[in-house]
């Protein structure tokens, strides 16, 4: 009997027998480049089986993986490299190239057959990179265990069975991404990898492959809904669809209802602890998360004291579980976020007497893009080098297409045009980090301390953005 496709890209199909082949003949190219067991490796590439296979390599040779976003410039590299200290490098990047010595996807690699030893469970698995308000990123450092078990509750919360078939479109190095990606092979699911995102590749293929769950953060849940031609595909296939990353538009989801026929789900995570909560997947309710999943346990403190809330009184979101990170590089960044064993979210919400959870704001001044973390102070810092800028805050405002959107209020010495403000955040840093608007302001409302006023600013020029 044949072995089954374990994952297709483009024409291309691979059993798992063939992933863990390349993958052996890759470990063993890394091992003659000098990569050995408690080595971080830099990895930047687009969506493709060769990222799936240099992974698994790494974690072959007992080394961690150093997740870059393909989306970013050579600062935010320079930025990564400098706080992980990779001592080896693969990709098909050319930022990450001229960076460090790198073994290129493209190249080939011999497949080969040969035994490697577990991880350890308490060894680094990965580095995936999360914002923090101080400015640019932090590495999150989850290792095999905590991977392990964020995979189980992601399967579980799914209930996903060899037998489902799905797709990848977001980047893998993002959380939601990789964890699909390392999920569906552990599980034996059937799963297709995407370069990008493409609404009509996405449907023609939900109908063509018979794809049984499909994720969506905002863009594609807007694209759906606005796809002239969506009742034409046939989608009976799905048993759902599952909102992530951002808040629900209910509206957005409801027309996807009605038009297609599809089932919506919700589910919120973190990079720090990748699975938190997830709605039921029968009749499930837009309005909330859904409840935390089980192993993991959900409270909500006081913002002000920090005292565990009863039912329905408004709090910051803390979190417990085996799946949380093992802290951040730069470590002193990690204390902040714990307490007592929980993880402190940032974000503000409340759960109900049966455990829903609503989110209702952010308590962080994190900026989400599409399901990515913006930190205001790294376009800030990139704002304030042109001479014409005297001061700057940037924020962000609910935007239906990208969850949110980033606006900059500019406090100008002399005139200088927005697009060319514009325009220089576009060049050192990633697309999704371009504010959407700027705003000349007289001034920017400071405390005594220096810290920005954002929320003042923020209501000030509501009316406008």
């Amino acid at each position: 009997m044949s072995e089954s496709v374990a994952l297709a890209f483009e024409e291309r199909e691979y059993t798992l027998s063939q992933l863990d082949a390349l993958a052996s003949g890759m470990a063993t190219t890394l091992e003659h480049r000098g990569v050995r067991a408690g080595d971080r490796v830099a990895l930047m590439s687009s969506n493709r089986p060769e990222f799936v296979v240099a992974l698994r390599a790494i974690w072959r040779l007992s080394a961690s993986a150093v997740l870059l976003s393909p989306a970013w410039k050579r600062a935010e590299v320079d930025h990564a490299l400098a706080l992980t200290k990779p001592s080896h490098a693969v990709g098909d990047h050319p930022v990450l190239a001229e960076a460090m010595p790198m073994l290129s996807l493209d190249e080939s690699v011999a497949a080969g057959k040969r035994a490697f030893e577990e991880p350890d469970p308490g060894s680094d698995a990965l580095f995936v990179f999360s914002s923090g308000t101080t400015g640019m990123p932090k590495a999150v450092r989850h290792t095999h265990r905590s991977l392990a078990v964020a995979v189980q509750h992601w399967r579980s919360a799914l209930q996903l069975t060899a037998g489902d078939r799905m797709q990848v479109m977001t980047p893998p190095s993002h959380i939601l991404g990789l964890l699909n990606i390392v999920m569906a092979l552990d599980t034996g699911s059937w799963i297709r990898l995407h370069r990008r995102f493409d609404i009509d590749l996405m449907l023609h293929h939900i109908e063509a492959d018979r794809i049984t769950i499909e994720m969506a953060v905002a863009p594609i849940a807007l694209a759906l809904a606005a796809h002239p031609k969506l009742e034409t595909y046939d989608l009976s296939s799905l048993r759902y669809v599952m909102w992530c990353a951002t808040p629900v538009t209910e509206s957005v989801a409801e027309t996807v209802t009605r038009r297609a026929g599809v089932n919506w789900v919700t589910a919120y995570g973190a990079s720090e602890v990748p699975v938190i909560a997830c709605n039921q997947l029968e009749n499930g309710r837009l309005d909330t998360v859904g409840r935390a999943v089980p192993g993991v346990d959900v409270r909500t403190v006081s913002l002000d004291s920090g005292e565990p809330l009863a039912p329905g009184e408004l709090g910051e979101i803390q979190v417990r579980s085996d799946s949380r990170m093992a802290g951040y590089v730069p470590d002193s960044a990690t204390a902040e976020v714990f307490s007592d064993g929980w993880y402190r979210t940032g974000d503000v919400g409340f759960l109900d007497e049966q455990g829903w959870l609503s989110i209702t704001d952010r308590s962080k001044e994190m900026i989400k893009v599409r399901g990515f973390q913006v930190a205001p102070a790294e376009i800030e810092a990139v704002l304030h080098g042109h001479p014409a800028v005297d001061d700057c805050a940037v924020f962000g405002v609910p935007d239906t297409v990208n969850g949110e959107a980033v606006v900059a209020a500019v406090k100008a010495r002399e005139p200088v045009d927005a697009d060319t403000l514009v325009s220089l955040v576009g060049d050192r840093l990633a697309s999704y980090k371009r504010p959407a608007r700027i705003a000349f302001v007289d001034e920017i409302p400071r405390l005594p301390s220096g810290k920005v006023l954002r929320r003042v600013l923020k209501e000030r020029l509501w009316t406008s953005v």
